[in-house]
């Protein structure tokens, strides 16, 4: 298979993934603002598999911050701790572990922030609390859970990656 179609096909599979989980945690009010707990941040942890899962990852949270109704410095700068979380990822493929590591540091440092001056969300302490605790969540249990059982099943998924 064309390496350049299957690296498209992935970011476009990755992206459509993050935007429909994180309409289903909006559904349930966890998407967005003070405590946030998207589903989608479980597929922070697919750089592990693939380097397609960097670009995929950022425009999901792009489209997803963009139809949810985000806030402009919401939409830059969540996109950004999104890309910094996944591109770091990546970076640490060799380390199971790590994997959710850097997206739940970039969301936890830059989320609050954004909270603060978009939102208007006080206090900002509580806010690096909340969202540190969505994103262990997500990323930290759900996202290790997804690693694992993709895990099984990687040379058939991404079999760019043996």
């Amino acid at each position: 298979m064309n390496k350049k179609v299957l690296f498209i096909v992935h970011a476009s599979v990755i992206a459509a993934l993050y935007v429909v989980l994180t309409f289903v945690a909006n559904a349930f009010g966890l998407a967005n603002h003070a405590v946030q707990v998207r589903f989608s941040e479980a597929l922070t942890i697919l750089p592990f598999f693939t380097p397609a899962a960097v670009p995929g990852l950022t425009l999901g949270c792009l489209l997803s911050n963009i139809l949810t109704g985000c806030a402009l410095p919401d939409i830059i700068f969540g996109t950004f701790a999104t890309l910094a979380g996944a591109a770091f990822t990546f970076l640490l493929r060799k380390y199971k572990w790590l994997a959710p590591i850097p997206p739940i540091v970039a969301n936890t440092l830059i989320v609050p922030f954004i909270l603060y001056y978009a939102y208007g969300i006080k206090p900002l302490w509580l806010s690096f609390l909340t969202v540190g605790a969505g994103e262990i969540i997500s990323c930290g249990i759900l996202g290790m859970i997804l690693l694992n059982m993709l895990n099984r099943y990687r040379k058939y998924l991404f079999p760019d990656k043996n």
